[in-house]
């Protein structure tokens, strides 16, 4: 899809919520991607904000993220700040009718979510998600075996992640991703959202899903206990299972189909095994250091060259949103 939109090159970027995300995984993306600049960063402690432009090389910081949004030198915003914030800006940015990219989840909830995708639409400015998963080489081998039937018609998914708590957990110290106020599903938004955002890149849009939730352990107020079923659009049926107080880690997908199936992991270095037939084929496909590089250079692809549609946008991250929520039995 080409945009009619021509945009400056490079285009400039600013960071609002320059945090750990940021160090390695994201905002040297911003830096190395040819077409593109990270000309400006927030956050508003000033000290570690000038600790961070000091060490990235950034001409611009900020402590306030409007002044960030409304300079004229910024032309797209990168938010990368927890979850509960980001309605807030994504709407500021929007309404500076600038270029935006989001964290995932895209927000707390399928309403929230919803408003940020109809602030950019009625601006007609790119939103993009940082659903990452989706550009990643591993994850595009596993969708071009599907799509080569080298497994056969696809019947089913499974996914299980488990974890146990860690001592962050059993301390009961703050911690944004169990705080029920940013983060309602806790683990769940912040890890299940990447897999189930991925499983419908690689199967198709979820038309149905039912699940449960709850909280097992009482450690903190999240819910930390998940299981659903789920069917996609093209008749693959799916189930996943998700425990954040478990005795072992695990993370485990199949897909299986006619012929054979495929088996990864979402989040650990593993292979990935295709088997078909009576043959078995495992590739390791390792990801970059900067592991955001290739969504970031995806979206240098639609906004700089043309005739390209990055995988992960707002309408997607949008309907990852829908599940979410589904799954909670919150819509």
């Amino acid at each position: 899809m080409s945009r009619t939109t021509t945009y400056p090159t490079p285009i400039r970027w600013g960071i609002i919520g320059c945090g750990d995300v940021t160090e390695v995984k994201s905002g040297p993306a911003y830096q190395k991607t040819k077409g593109f600049e990270l000309k400006a960063v927030m956050r508003r402690n000033e000290a570690k904000l000038k600790d961070y432009a000091l060490r990235h090389g950034v001409e611009k910081t900020y402590t306030d993220a409007d002044a960030l949004i409304n300079d004229p030198d910024i032309d797209a915003v990168y938010i990368a700040t927890p979850p509960d914030s980001h309605r807030h800006y994504a709407v500021k940015v929007a309404a500076a009718g600038k270029i935006c990219c989001v964290e995932k989840p895209l927000a707390p909830s399928y309403a929230d979510s919803l408003a940020i995708c109809d602030a950019f639409a009625q601006q007609e400015v790119p939103l993009f998600s940082a659903y990452y998963r989706r550009s990643l080489p591993r994850f595009e081998q596993i969708a071009t075996w599907l799509k080569a039937g080298k497994i056969g018609e696809i019947r089913h998914v499974n996914w299980h992640l488990s974890k146990q708590p860690d001592a962050l957990d059993l301390s009961g110290a703050p911690n944004w991703r169990t705080n029920p106020a940013v983060a309602p599903g806790g683990y769940f938004d912040d890890l299940a959202s990447h897999g189930l955002d991925l499983l419908t890149f690689l199967l198709g849009d979820i038309t149905t899903v039912h699940g449960i939730s709850l909280n097992q352990q009482g450690l903190y107020g999240a819910k930390d206990a998940f299981s659903a079923c789920w069917l996609h659009a093209g008749g693959v049926t799916g189930a996943g299972s998700w425990n954040f107080g478990s005795s072992q880690t695990e993370d485990n997908v199949e897909i299986s189909g006619s012929d054979g199936s495929i088996r990864f992991s979402v989040f650990d270095e593993k292979p990935v095994v295709l088997n078909y037939g009576k043959k078995r084929k495992e590739r390791f496909i390792k990801h970059p250091k900067h592991v955001q590089m290739p969504h970031v250079e995806n979206m240098k692809k639609e906004l700089l060259d043309g005739n390209f549609r990055h995988p992960s946008t707002g309408a997607t991250a949008l309907h990852t949103s829908w599940i979410m929520d589904r799954i909670m039995g919150r819509v």
